[in-house]
């Protein structure tokens, strides 16, 4: 026989609950769980894209990234008990991923145009098929992108944020993001260095300005994009670019076998756009200090 609903079972039974929802409320367990969920919709579409065509990669990953924005959603709304405004789709959405865009396609010209004055990189055209090589570029670019900026800024900056405020925030998921691609070929500390300042400081500079995913993922699309159809190692990832480009300067200059993203020369262009997005942030009272408590 079932025991009948008493007043002392109905408590016990909403007080588990109530351990149960606070449980997963926890800024970093909301955020494991995210994370993944990310990784494993990630490694499934990426399955799932082998040995198709290249529209059919582009599509796939289209996919992919709509269902990483389900995921992060879900997580922010049931599991993090938080409105999520940095997701909001809308027309702001399209003027921030562009407004990000250009930012990112400023970055990496400004950049590649100053080793080649320095006399680091030279330039062909490599006669490729245009369809062949843009696809794959974009497809990878944008699974990137996506998937690289919910987990990184998306979940572990702002699960961070609430714990410790943004300047730990800042600093803890950089320092991860470099570390992150000490696997990648052609790695070195020097080059998870650079990634950490170049990309986790200025993508969680730019989200802290914006406080917009749109913002950060459109960045993080057009900086992998463009250095790509260059035909510069993205990461240390080789890429089949539109050009072939020649290394003749120094590492330190060139960013060698790891490509532009372990060259000085973006560090220092990096921290010329993060800094000013970091004094825009604090004039707009987006810099959560340490003493909050997690909400």
């Amino acid at each position: 026989m079932s025991k009948p609903n008493t007043p002392d079972n109905e408590a016990f039974s909403s007080k588990r609950m109530s351990k149960f929802v606070t449980f997963f409320q926890f800024p970093l367990i909301w955020m494991l769980t995210g994370v993944l969920g990310l990784i494993f919709a990630n490694v499934t579409f990426n399955l799932l894209s082998k040995d198709i065509h290249e529209l059919g990669t582009v599509t796939l990953t289209l996919a992919g990234s709509a269902v990483a924005i389900i995921i992060y959603w879900l997580v922010m709304k049931f599991l993090a008990r938080r409105p999520v405004p940095e997701l909001l789709l809308h027309r702001r959405a399209i003027s921030e991923a562009m407004f990000g865009a250009v930012i990112g396609l400023i970055f990496i010209v400004v950049s590649t145009t100053l080793i080649v004055l320095l006399g680091g990189y030279s330039f062909k055209w490599s006669n490729e098929n245009i369809s062949s090589v843009v696809m794959p570029i974009i497809a990878t670019s944008l699974g990137a992108a996506f998937v690289e900026e919910l987990i990184f800024r998306g979940l572990a900056f702002q699960a961070i944020e609430r714990l410790g405020g943004s300047w730990i925030a800042l600093t803890i998921t950089s320092l991860f993001f470099g570390i992150a691609h000490l696997g990648n070929p052609g790695a070195t500390i020097w080059g998870a260095v650079s990634i950490a300042i170049e990309a986790g400081v200025l993508l969680g500079a730019a989200f802290l300005w914006r406080r917009n995913v749109w913002f950060i993922i459109g960045l993080h699309f057009f900086w992998n994009t463009v250095q790509g159809l260059l035909g510069i190692p993205v990461s240390g990832h080789p890429s089949s670019g539109l050009f072939t480009v020649e290394v003749t300067g120094p590492t330190l200059l060139t960013g060698g076998k790891f490509g532009l993203e372990a060259s000085i020369i973006p560090v220092i262009i990096s921290l010329l756009i993060a800094i000013p997005m970091l004094i825009f942030a604090h004039r707009k009272g987006h810099l959560i200090p340490y003493h909050r408590k997690p909400q």
